[in-house]
């Protein structure tokens, strides 16, 4: 739901380039030469960034009973 602070493999901090990602990503760019330039070499930490969805927006709408 929210983009972890690490890598869950290899433990490189991650969560500040989201939003710089999400934002390139949004404007048209490809997302191979986005994660490139955010120096996201690993596959790991690539796949993260790939297969994210945010959900947080929808989940917050529902009330915890």
């Amino acid at each position: 739901m929210i983009i972890p602070m690490r890598c869950f493999s290899c433990g490189k901090p991650i969560a500040h380039l989201w939003k710089e990602y999400k934002e390139r990503i949004a404007k048209g760019e490809k997302p191979k030469e986005v994660l490139d330039s955010l120096g996201l070499e690993r596959y790991c930490c690539r796949a993260i960034f790939i297969s994210h969805e945010d959900y947080i927006d929808l989940v917050s709408k529902f009330k915890k009973s």
